[in-house]
């Protein structure tokens, strides 16, 4: 009974192995050399099976973006166009977003927010979404969008 229990617990053990092995593997850690985001200790994009996790994007990572800062409406056009970049280049679209936070520097610009990002989803099929207000941005941005989208 013991050395049945024993050669259990090895099996488990070795099977414990071999699924942290297969987790490994298979999730990604995406640098996108497109975007301005200096020495910053961050992947743009974190990539497993079933879902990509995208960081924080302000006006201020995007090369093009620079005359953009300062305009709630501006910026989130260009920090929307750049996430559909992103995952475009990972083969997915703005349709499989699945969640999104934003952060406003002044949710009293929320209604210019609202007007740019809901142009990015023409069926009107939103993700989920939580809106938050901080008090400051990196590079003097008002607006950060992280999201989440589903890869199957």
């Amino acid at each position: 009974m013991q050395a049945r229990a024993h050669k259990i617990a090895a099996r488990t053990s070795f099977q414990r192995r071999c699924v942290r092995g297969i987790l490994q593997r298979v999730m990604e850690h995406l640098r996108d050399t497109g975007l301005d985001t200096g020495e910053t200790p961050l992947s743009h994009a974190v990539i497993d099976d079933r879902y990509v996790f995208v960081s924080g994007l302000v006006a201020a990572d995007l090369p093009d973006a620079a005359a953009a800062i300062g305009d709630v409406a501006a910026e989130t056009r260009a920090v929307m166009a750049g996430l559909e970049r992103l995952l475009t280049r990972l083969e997915l679209s703005l349709g499989q977003i699945v969640r999104v936070t934003a952060h406003l520097t002044d949710l009293d610009e929320m209604p210019a927010f609202d007007s740019a990002y809901a142009a990015f989803f023409p069926d009107g099929q939103f993700p989920a979404r939580t809106c938050v207000e901080v008090s400051r941005l990196v590079g003097g941005c008002r607006v950060e969008i992280t999201a989440t989208a589903r890869r199957h």
